[in-house]
């Protein structure tokens, strides 16, 4: 069977110092995409940039970028559009069709959206199309958006059950410590499991042309872990970056392994993909249960509901 790809990038991947669409930086990732496709491999990216593209169109480039969360969401409803559209131009060169999907929260929360967002999806590899997926900004609710799509890259490879996330932004991978601030932080080129310790790490928030940070990417590859999907954190502006990543080149970046035991879906769906609604406080007796055994909660065990 073809191997399935999940590539996300960032913002900050795909735009200039001025905060604006690089098409040439777009171009280049295509051109990478086709390498894959053109060794069989079935291919979605998860692109994040919609405001970037549509702040320019609207003239709000520079000191006059929106705040405001309406606003935001009307830039993003035009740029949609135009990133969609510099994706289908550099995927087309090569031939190949690109598919937009827009994703909200509640695709993921709502059993039946989530299942019919993975038969979509599924169909889209089926008829050779290269999936493009984003949030859909332009109707998200500020209270259950995603807010970043490292997450929504993570369970879209659960979705399509990947054999790699590629997370590219941009720094190489994970360090030591802060490379700007100490020279002899060391990039971190595998992770077995990820701990607090490389938590802790990878805090921080992202760009500000983004709102994703490495934090975001580790949590990202802890689900996609948790699937028994590997991940690569690594440069969207090296040569050969997503072509190396699925090889496996040494240097790559920083290369998060999948777990030995991976959840069954249904599992992997009430615990990564479903917000909380609540709390349910639990005796030792029942945790033991739930923790070792993996049973049903039984009334009786329970001592507290919020």
């Amino acid at each position: 069977m073809a191997r399935t790809i999940v590539v996300k990038v960032g913002t900050s991947s795909i735009t200039d110092g001025e905060g604006v669409i690089d098409r040439a930086l777009v171009a280049k990732l295509c051109d990478e995409v086709a390498v894959l496709r053109s060794d069989g491999a079935r291919v979605v990216v998860v692109t994040s940039g919609a405001i970037a593209a549509g702040l320019p169109a609207l003239g709000m480039g520079g000191d006059r970028r929106p705040s405001d969360s309406v606003t935001l969401q009307a830039v993003s409803a035009v740029g949609q559009g135009n990133l969609i559209g510099t994706y289908q131009e550099a995927l087309g060169r090569h031939g190949l069709v690109a598919g937009q999907v827009l994703l909200a929260p509640l695709d993921f929360f709502v059993r039946a959206q989530y299942l019919h967002a993975r038969g979509t999806l599924t169909r889209l590899l089926e008829l050779g199309v290269v999936p493009v997926v984003n949030e859909n900004d332009a109707i998200a609710d500020d209270e259950i958006r995603f807010g970043d799509n490292d997450r929504i890259a993570a369970l879209v490879a659960h979705l399509v059950e990947a054999d790699l996330l590629v997370l590219l932004t941009d720094t190489p991978g994970l360090f030591t410590a802060d490379p700007r601030l100490d020279a002899g932080a060391s990039l971190i080129e595998e992770i077995i499991e990820i701990d607090h310790e490389m938590e802790r790490l990878a805090g921080g928030t992202g760009s500000t042309r983004g709102s994703g940070g490495m934090a975001s990417k580790l949590a990202a590859a802890k689900i996609a872990a948790w699937s028994g999907v590997p991940s690569v954190i690594a440069d969207a502006k090296r040569e050969g970056v997503i072509v190396d990543a699925v090889a496996g080149t040494p240097g790559v970046g920083t290369v998060v392994r999948a777990r030995q035991g991976r959840l069954g879906a249904r599992r992997l769906w009430i615990a990564f993909a479903v917000g909380s609604s609540g709390q349910v406080s639990v005796d030792a007796g029942a945790r033991r249960a739930l923790e070792d055994r993996r049973v049903s909660l039984l009334p009786a065990g329970v001592i507290g509901v919020e």
